[in-house]
């Protein structure tokens, strides 16, 4: 069995559907940052005020969440005044900030051009050519990498006995550590992009790029294309797994192609893998110029239908609830509705059954574009 795997952007709903009045700002208030700051002494005058008149309350979920937003979008400044959070002073990690006093699970995302506060949506389904596509597992995330979401969707698939022997991934979910890991854990083989190198070389496609380099595992020694060798060997636990190989400046101050490898006064320094990790990734990315590697992964082409049969067929992107244990349990049901939809269109093997022809009414509405009721459309 082949499963790919996808992600899906996830906001709360700000509309009408909303549950509880919401308070915000228009799009364009006037004297915005006068506004901000009034509201801002309020919440902090209500602080106070209930720290005086009820102590042993102090400590409330609510009154707690009041203190949190204040300290994340407000400051006191130099004067003894409170004011609005400046860029120049810094706002929290977007992880660990409230976007919502009325969900406060949500966390700000930015993918792409794409800007959003909620949840993220991970999707698995299978794409076996003889058999209908269900999907096998919804994951319901805060917004973060989507490295950190596979570990979990490998181990609820193994608890259902649903592991495939093959996993395709968009290149967001893949690193050599997971293949390594899935491999070893799960005999899972990840099929998908490894994310290439960050480095100048290879973006501008010129110069000595890391792959220009030959690494001596066993002696512990990096050479360069200019046949020049290194001493350094560091593997520091801060840029661990990662080792690093220095060359020294006698060695690229005076080489002619001292431009085509290294940029301003330092020397080069290669980092790269351990040699099980090296050559697992130097094997994924020759695999990817193989056609039958590229057949195989063409068959995750289809992803985007049931992203957008679940965020606009099925509104997965929308959600009445708040909180994200609630959110998951509305992915989930949405999960079980295509699945039942998919299943019931799919004939069973030597069915006599055949159905009726649609009516001269049903034909009459069609004719003239009236619109028909749901039960009607399968001329039933």
């Amino acid at each position: 069995m082949t499963l790919p795997s996808y992600s899906i952007p996830w906001s709360p709903s700000n509309g009408p559907e909303a549950t509880g009045a919401r308070c915000a700002l228009c799009s364009q208030p006037s004297h915005p940052i006068a506004r901000l700051t009034e509201a801002g002494a309020d919440a902090h005058a209500l602080l106070a005020l209930a720290r005086t008149r009820a102590p042993d309350r102090a400590t409330g979920p609510a009154r707690e969440v009041l203190r949190q937003i204040l300290v994340q979008q407000f400051i006191v400044d130099e004067h003894g005044r409170l004011r609005p959070l400046a860029d120049k002073d810094g706002f929290p990690p977007g992880a660990r900030q409230i976007r919502s006093p009325y969900d406060l699970d949500t966390r700000f995302a930015l993918r792409g051009n794409t800007r959003w506060s909620g949840y993220l949506l991970h999707v698995t389904e299978t794409c076996d050519s003889d058999r209908p596509n269900v999907i096998t597992d919804v994951a319901t995330t805060v917004p973060t990498r989507d490295t950190a979401a596979l570990p979990g969707i490998h181990t609820r698939l193994n608890k259902r006995c649903l592991l495939p022997a093959e996993h395709l991934l968009d290149g967001g979910y893949l690193s050599v550590a997971l293949l390594d890991h899935a491999d070893r854990t799960y005999g899972v083989t990840l099929i998908g992009p490894v994310k290439a190198s960050g480095q100048w070389q290879h973006k501008e496609q010129t110069g000595f790029a890391h792959d220009d380099f030959t690494i001596d595992f066993a002696n512990r020694q990096v050479t360069c294309p200019r046949d020049q060798a290194t001493k350094s060997w560091v593997e520091a636990p801060a840029q661990a797994p990662y080792i690093a190989a220095r060359f020294r400046p006698r060695h690229c101050d005076p080489c002619p192609a001292r431009s085509s490898c290294a940029r301003g006064r330092a020397a080069r320094t290669v980092y790269f893998l351990p040699q099980q990790l090296h050559e697992l990734q130097a094997r994924n990315r020759a695999d990817q110029q193989d056609p039958a590697w590229r057949r195989l992964y063409a068959m995750r082409s289809g992803v985007e239908g049931t992203i957008a049969e679940l965020a606009l067929g099925h509104r997965a992107r929308r959600c009445h609830y708040h909180g994200l244990p609630k959110t998951h349990v509305q992915h989930v049901l949405t999960a079980i509705a295509v699945n039942i939809e998919r299943l019931t269109e799919q004939d069973p093997q030597n069915a006599t059954h055949r159905p009726r022809r649609p009516t001269a009414f049903q034909q009459y509405l069609v004719s003239h574009g009236f619109p028909r009721p749901l039960w009607w459309r399968q001329g039933k």
